[in-house]
Formats: C-alpha cells, sequence, structure tokens
C-alpha cells in the first residue's frame, strides 16, 4: 500500500549530517521525495512510498545519524500523489 508521510524533527539535526542520513535511508528503502532545513534549525521530510518501508523509515530518522541529537518527531500521514521520481535533498 503505498502512502506519504510529512516529518518535522527538532534537536540538535542541522550541520551533523542529518539530511544525508536521511537520503540514504530513504533512497535504500526505494521510497520518494524531498528533505531539506528549516530556518528554525529543524529538518523537513515529505517521503512516499510503500507504508512497510515507510515505518521503518520513521524509526531511522527518529534516531538520526550518531552525531544528531533529535528532541522531537512530529509525523502526519497524508495521501500520495506521486509526484516524485526519486529521493533529494532541497533548500
Amino acid at each position: 500500500m503505498k502512502c506519504c508521510v510529512h516529518i518535522v524533527i527538532s534537536g540538535m539535526v542541522q550541520g551533523v549530517g542529518f539530511r544525508y542520513f536521511v537520503q540514504h535511508h530513504a533512497r535504500q528503502l526505494g521510497l520518494t521525495g524531498w528533505v531539506r532545513n528549516l530556518p528554525n534549525g529543524s529538518v523537513e521530510i515529505l517521503a512516499e512510498g510503500n507504508r512497510d518501508f515507510i515505518e521503518s523509515f520513521i524509526v531511522h530518522v527518529r534516531r538520526g545519524p550518531h552525531s544528531a541529537v533529535v528532541s522531537n518527531a512530529e509525523v502526519i500521514w497524508k495521501d500520495p500523489d506521486g509526484q516524485f521520481e526519486r529521493f533529494d535533498i532541497t533548500c
């Protein structure tokens, strides 16, 4: 079952390789979408794909890379629209 998730990660998540970590795991799981830094210091993610893979992905991003400290992960499920071809880091 294909689905979509919007995630905002807060904590010490910028300048620690978080976006590259997210992109690596998303691509490994065959997800599409994007990740970007927000001006307030958090990281925003939009990912589409198989629900089981997205649930696994959420577990990874709640932990983050070893250099990050995740204090909160706001997860909002959405309907997929299939507009992405791959998973990218955006500005």
